[in-house]
């Protein structure tokens, strides 16, 4: 019987990267004062969220930096069996993981970078797969409504494996006029909206790649839904930009907003202030998390607090608000329901997902 698959596991461990991530918080933190110089501020609290913001006299900028992961390795693997390279879904899958964070604070990205490190200059040479990821990270960039302002492409020689690529990227956001900010102002009795992610988007996938090396047919394994393994795991991340700038455009009052990547639902209860998350509708996940829980195996707990398991995204509103939200992400052809609500608890602050019988108290999530 195999032993059960957690992502600490696979090399993927949070309890040792959020002690670094929080150390250099507070060492960039001493560096805000250099934006006085340009008579800039920076808002304090966005120091920890998904993304960092600048005062200006009319309105906020945005800066995000985000990388794919490693989605690209999959597509690598994919493009050998079947002659496909999916790199026009991982460029838009970097984009996505990029924009995504942007928009949690009601910044609507205008500028936006790539940065593409090879670890040989031979990996050029393959046309077709120049051709679709330039095709993707355009198309993407069109998705996100930006610009592709340009990038880097560094060759790192004994750094990076000569037939793969690191790929990452930048962006500069806007919110203008500064009421359309995200500021975080959860009430007890919110409710909380979820929109429906394509898959596994682009977190996790090194323990999927390592379920992948167990299966005798390995990407090449059917799903009960009849994609494969490998075709089911590099569809492209859901874009969630058009929806935020929806809900701002029709002024509904977000009291916060969650990008669920690293550290799955957990993210849920990302902001400093406690409350507790209640989750009693969570969907029905995508056949490919039910397939990875199968065959890792990978327990609930595990799953839930590492994967987006069906829902990339969510959204904190009043609750007469809340079909508001579902109809305008319909609108853009993401599906969106009401998983749950918020509760003021006192000084008690975890996510609980009822239907599975889970609870994460909030020292599992230790970004800051």
């Amino acid at each position: 019987m195999s032993h059960p698959m957690t992502y600490a596991s696979t090399g993927v461990d949070y309890s040792l990267m959020d002690p670094f991530k929080r150390q250099a918080q507070e060492a960039a933190q001493k560096t805000a004062h250099y934006l006085r110089e340009f008579d800039l501020s920076e808002v304090p609290w966005s120091r920890g969220e998904s993304a960092y913001l600048i005062e200006m006299p009319d309105c906020y900028l945005a800066h995000v930096e985000e990388g794919l992961g490693t989605k690209n390795l999959v597509a690598d693997a994919m493009y050998k069996l079947t002659g496909r390279s999916y790199y026009h879904y991982v460029a838009r899958d970097t984009i996505a993981m990029i924009v995504n964070d942007m928009i949690t604070l009601g910044a609507l990205p205008i500028s936006l970078a790539m940065h593409l490190a090879a670890g040989h200059g031979d990996w050029f040479k393959d046309e077709q797969r120049v051709r679709d990821l330039i095709y993707g990270w355009k198309e993407g960039c069109d998705l996100a409504r930006c610009t592709w302002a340009g990038g880097e492409t560094p060759t790192l020689k004994d750094m990076i494996t000569p037939e793969t690529v690191v790929l990452s990227g930048s962006a500069i956001g806007l919110i203008k006029p500064k009421e359309k900010l995200i500021v975080p102002r959860i009430q007890d009795g919110d409710a909380i909206v979820l929109l429906a992610s394509s898959g596994i988007h682009a977190n996790g996938l090194t323990m999927a790649r390592r379920i992948a090396d167990k299966l005798p047919q390995g990407y090449l394994t059917p799903l009960a839904d009849g994609q494969t393994y490998g075709a089911a795991l590099v569809q492209p991340t859901t874009i969630y930009v058009k929806v935020i700038e929806a809900c701002l455009s029709h002024n509904v009052e977000m009291h916060y907003t969650v990008n669920i990547t690293g550290h799955g639902w957990r993210k849920l209860m990302r902001v400093v202030e406690p409350f507790v998350y209640v989750i009693d509708n969570p969907g029905e996940p995508q056949a490919l998390f039910g397939f990875v829980q199968e065959h890792g195996p990978v327990s609930d707990e595990e799953a839930y607090g590492n994967l987006n398991m069906g829902a990339g995204f969510a959204i904190y509103v009043r609750p007469d608000q809340a079909q508001t939200v579902i109809e305008l992400a319909a609108c853009h052809d993401v599906r969106a329901w009401v998983g749950g609500h918020i509760e003021k608890r006192g000084d008690d602050k975890r996510v609980i997902i009822v239907p599975k019988a889970l609870e994460y108290a909030g020292a599992a999530l230790g970004v800051r």
